[in-house]
């Protein structure tokens, strides 16, 4: 009997994670309009919807077809993160509407020389003297480009140990050569960033190399304006094997890309506004 394709077997996966967020496949397909023993067919791998059925299933959700078929363990990351959703509720914000309006955005390239996943550099304002390695990964969602990265920081006791973890989200305007982006902080929900970057292609490596800014609504974190590098590791989203690499880095450390700390330069570039 011949094997499900690796696609199929994660469209099945993601699928039912979906609706198991959703409570009851009875009511998911009455509002997609789907018959429930096709439906099933594609919850057990069985069969792949047509494309107009995968359409409706997408737009259901609020995703992009190509997401759907992303690797399970990614795909449950983005979920159980809840990128999704705040994204979902970012989206519908009038705020965010008006800013959308107010920008130029180069909707008719696809972008996928940026897609993917880097390593993000900065010095921390947390640990002070030392380099953050967090990881940002720039996906495409229907007609939008969007952004998370994560951060983690050992404990100051015991290094092994992480003590804080910040999630962020956002989006992505390419405009003329350069990436403008606009992110918020998922689990205080306190804070917006910002973001300019320009693509620097030097040797092998790709890197983008910008300015990060943020400022929070309570003074529990600084104000801040770095310099940000962002290294690119590869395609896809963020994985386990990416999130056991953050942390905070001796800015010697021969890890860190050399361009990424010429880049950088030292900590006394880090303004503080506060």
């Amino acid at each position: 009997m011949e094997q499900p394709s690796d696609q199929i077997v994660n469209f099945a996966a993601n699928l039912r994670l979906l609706c198991e967020r959703q409570g009851s496949i009875s009511a998911v397909c009455r509002k997609i309009n789907l018959n429930r023993q096709q439906f099933n067919k594609y919850l057990s791998g069985l069969h792949m919807p047509s494309s107009q059925n995968l359409r409706q299933i997408a737009n259901f959700f609020g995703l992009s077809v190509p997401i759907l078929f992303t690797d399970h363990a990614e795909f449950r990351t983005l979920v159980e993160g809840n990128f999704f959703h705040a994204m979902e509720t970012v989206r519908s914000s009038p705020e965010l509407n008006r800013f959308i309006e107010s920008m130029i955005v180069e909707a008719s390239a696809d972008h996928k020389d940026i897609l993917g996943v880097y390593d993000r550099y900065q010095y921390s304002s947390i640990y002070k003297g030392f380099v953050l390695r967090s990881a940002l990964c720039i996906y495409k969602n229907r007609e939008f480009l969007q952004h998370y990265y994560i951060e983690r920081f050992p404990s100051h006791d015991d290094p092994t140990k992480t003590e804080y973890v910040f999630k962020y989200y956002g989006f992505v305007f390419p405009v003329a050569g350069r990436l403008f982006t606009v992110d918020f902080e998922g689990i205080q929900n306190n804070e917006m960033t910002f973001g300019v970057f320009a693509p620097v292609k030097r040797s092998s490596n790709n890197f983008m190399f910008g300015i990060g800014s943020g400022i929070a609504a309570t003074m529990f974190r600084q104000p801040y304006s770095t310099k940000v590098a962002l290294h690119y590791r590869g395609p896809g989203l963020i994985t386990r094997e990416h999130l056991d690499k953050l942390t905070v880095l001796d800015r010697g450390d021969p890890s860190i890309p050399r361009e990424a700390m010429q880049f950088l330069g030292d900590a006394s570039e880090m303004i503080h506004l506060g």
